[in-house]
């Protein structure tokens, strides 16, 4: 309002005198509060623009009667300020008006191609917030929001802040709004047009430019691109599809997509389900080149178009695959959308030259390829074929495609990465088999040692079962260790139980296992340790120390018979090597009754007696560089080696706790020492003595002028002697087997009453 003019001149001044300015006063009033004058989607048939048009003519025919009642200056001063105040934005496609909006001062309107926007542009080059216009200064001004392709007016690209003109034509991708004070040509240009732009099945097409604005965006082809898709229907639920026309339609391609699917499910590499991929997509869509794209490296957190690789092409009769265009690939990685694109013109080397060498429409699917919900790759198929045009629907079961490969990709790294898994696990255990089989050689190379495992082996390919006899500490569980994996059952279990350090209860159910509620602590039921060794080896260390009970029950199951649990009654049979080890005479324990005789006899079977350390005295420097070695790894400081002194005691030395002292003998030097060799006072020697013998070899004895076979004969009567006769104990102390010790009583024409006269 101006001051100093009545009030008939200031009513005069609200309104133009033309007929598009009483229109925007009518729709004004009609809506005031939101500013939208004709929302998308509203009919304007001829019979109502006519109406309208007869009403608001007589309205204009008043209208000047009052203007000629007022002063020219009061005419000019209301139409400026009209001006100022009455804006609206026409959105046109083609050269019909969809949508308008009024402009109200005070209130900012945002442009873009997002739903919160104000004005929603649906246009593939416009950003999801791209410009806004607003009063400043009395005039409306478009301001661009550092959009990705920019905003123009005319053909001039917006800078900066730019004030608006009536007439303007703002241009956003290949979208036109119209910026004007009145509504007289909206109506005229196309009233009665209807649109429906939500309504569309996948998103809008982009209609063809009305104007040449390639120098302001510098590329064509974002105007080529006229579907896109997030998600498919073919993957959702049934039951979030009401539509059943839709469901209908959706049943072949859903079938496609199932047998195509349970393929995929069963490619064993990348290469097979790019394969079964594109080959299902040619049977199921009109294509005739295609290929999956794929980043080499899965570490990437952003895939670019530069990253990836042809996994697999595929392209009909002669022609070659083309590679996709890197701004397809850009927005559909970046936007993670399925995009179909149509009259390509832009890239010739996707489109078929006629005779004349003009260049045919192209369409082309371009959809990403997503693992877990990140765009791993691209799946791009395009017809150069006029009569075979790609249409929405394909771009429905491309995209549904596209995720299915992304589960099958996702399925086959878990799987490699599994089988990955197993191969380092089996690489490990086989490494700790190795270790363990190292660890349980017999170390030595003196004839006693290697006649020890010259038993081993040729006791290992049997599944007999095996006694092995020797002093404590010799290396019992060492034997057994080595008797087993160099059999047939090395690959399975092998279990070792010290029948000593349990009672008779305990070593029955640790034996044999037990139910839940078999006794007091019995919680729940527990398998034994035959039945944890099925298939493998079971060894018993000091097997002279179980019950007759115990006994009579091991006795069954050695004899292949099933045995129960402790508080069972369903019967378990196994399939287990026994290997039984003792450092008793077992022969004065049966004949004492304290050992089962039918036992001894069915353990009985191959026997290996494991010679004490004092019978293999060659053998001590080895051993003693063994453990030295060893507990130098473990320890902070490196020991070099052993004095002569040192080494020549160890050698005379009786080691009544054989290779089990000699072992903690020299972990206490390593610890204690703190020279870099180990010297004598280092090593701490007991003076516990073996039995029947002294600490110390006697070397500077009597010497009496005999044969070696007269010493050999009294010194093997005199062992027979002191064992009573029992064969098998003095053979292992003169370090013989058994049947040698028979020859040479044979040979000497040795017995028991030859005890007589010796003494």
């Amino acid at each position: 309002m101006v001051r100093g003019h009545n009030r008939p001149c200031d009513a005069s001044k609200s309104q133009e005198l033309s007929i598009g300015s009483l229109r925007s006063l009518k729709v004004q009033r009609a809506n005031t509060v939101t500013g939208h004058i004709f929302p998308s989607g509203d009919s304007h048939d001829e019979k109502t623009s006519s109406q309208l048009q007869a009403s608001l003519e007589l309205q204009v025919m008043q209208a000047n009667f009052v203007g000629q009642m007022c002063s020219r200056s009061s005419e000019v001063v209301s139409r400026s300020h009209a001006n100022r105040m009455f804006a609206y934005l026409v959105i046109r496609e083609d050269a019909n008006w969809s949508d308008v909006f009024r402009l109200i001062p005070g209130q900012t309107v945002t442009i873009g191609r997002a739903p919160t926007n104000q004005v929603v542009v649906k246009d593939e080059r416009c950003s999801r917030a791209h410009a806004e216009i607003f009063m400043a200064d009395g005039q409306w001004t478009l301001r661009d929001l550092d959009s990705r392709n920019g905003t123009a007016v005319g053909n001039r690209l917006v800078n900066e802040d730019y004030h608006l003109k009536a007439g303007d034509v703002i241009r956003i991708g290949r979208s036109r709004i119209d910026f004007v004070h009145d509504l007289s040509h909206v109506t005229r240009d196309g009233a009665s047009k209807e649109v429906d732009v939500s309504t569309k099945p996948v998103t809008d097409e982009v209609p063809d430019p009305s104007g040449d604005d390639s120098h302001v965006f510098g590329a064509q082809e974002a105007a080529t691109i006229t579907h896109r898709r997030g998600q498919t229907r073919l993957l959702r639920p049934a039951a979030d599809d009401a539509d059943s026309g839709s469901s209908s339609r959706l049943g072949p391609a859903a079938a496609k997509l199932a047998r195509l699917a349970f393929e995929l499910a069963q490619a064993v590499d990348i290469e097979s389900i790019a394969k079964i991929a594109l080959d299902g997509l040619f049977s199921g869509t009109p294509v005739d080149g295609g290929a999956i794209l794929l980043s080499p490296n899965e570490d990437e957190k952003e895939t670019t178009s530069n990253d990836l690789k042809v996994v697999a092409s595929r392209s009909d009769g002669k022609k070659q695959y083309y590679r996709v265009s890197p701004f397809l690939v850009s927005t559909a990685l970046r936007d993670g959308e399925a995009v179909l694109a149509r009259n390509v013109m832009g890239d010739s080397t996707l489109a078929r030259r006629d005779s004349q060498g003009h260049i045919h429409a192209t369409s082309v699917i371009c959809a990403p390829i997503r693992c877990e919900g990140t765009p791993v790759g691209i799946m791009h198929l395009y017809s150069s074929d006029e009569e075979r045009v790609i249409e929405p629907d394909d771009l429905e079961f491309a995209l549904a495609v596209a995720d299915t490969v992304g589960v099958a990709l996702v399925n086959l790294r878990g799987r490699e990465k599994l089988s990955e898994n197993l191969i380092k696990v089996r690489d490990e255990n086989l490494q700790l088999r190795e270790q363990l089989q190292v660890q349980s050689e017999i170390v030595g190379t003196s004839a006693v040692a290697r006649r020890l495992n010259e038993q081993i082996a040729r006791v290992a390919p049997s599944n007999a079962t095996v006694l092995v006899r020797g002093e404590s500490g010799v290396g019992k569980e060492l034997v057994a260790r080595a008797v087993h994996f160099s059999s047939r059952r090395k690959d399975e279990s092998f279990i070792c139980l010290n029948c000593a350090a349990l009672s008779e209860t305990l070593l029955e159910s640790e034996l044999f296992g037990h139910e839940k509620g078999a006794f007091t602590g019995a919680t729940e039921r527990k398998i034994g340790k035959f039945e944890a060794a099925d298939k493998g080896t079971l060894m018993l260390d000091e097997i002279g120390e179980m019950s007759p009970a115990i006994q009579a029950k091991f006795l069954r199951v050695l004899e292949g018979h099933p045995f129960e649990r402790v508080g069972g009654s369903t019967a378990v049979s196994v399939d287990v090597r026994v290997i039984a080890a003792t450092n008793r005479d077992l022969e004065k324990e049966v004949a004492a009754g304290n050992f089962r005789r039918d036992l001894f006899f069915r353990l009985h079977v191959l026997e290996i007696l494991v010679p004490p350390l004092r019978k293999r005295a060659d053998d001590i420097p080895e051993l003693a560089l063994y453990f030295l070695k060893k507990f130098n790894l473990g320890g902070s400081r490196r020991i070099l080696g052993f004095t002569p002194s040192a080494m020549e005691q160890m050698q005379r030395y009786r080691w009544p706790g054989n290779v089990r002292e000699l072992r903690n003998v020299i972990e206490r030097a390593c610890a204690l020492s703190d020279s870099d060799y180990i010297d004598e006072p280092d090593l701490m020697l007991t003076k516990l003595a073996t039995s029947g013998d002294t600490s110390e070899m006697n070397i500077d004895g009597m010497y009496k002028p005999e044969s070696l076979s007269e010493v050999e004969r009294r010194h093997i009567l005199a062992t027979l002697n002191a064992t009573h006769w029992n064969k098998s104990q003095a053979a292992q102390i003169l370090g013989i087997e058994r049947s040698t010790l028979d020859r040479k009583i044979r040979r000497y024409d040795l017995a028991k009453r030859s005890e007589t006269s010796t003494r």
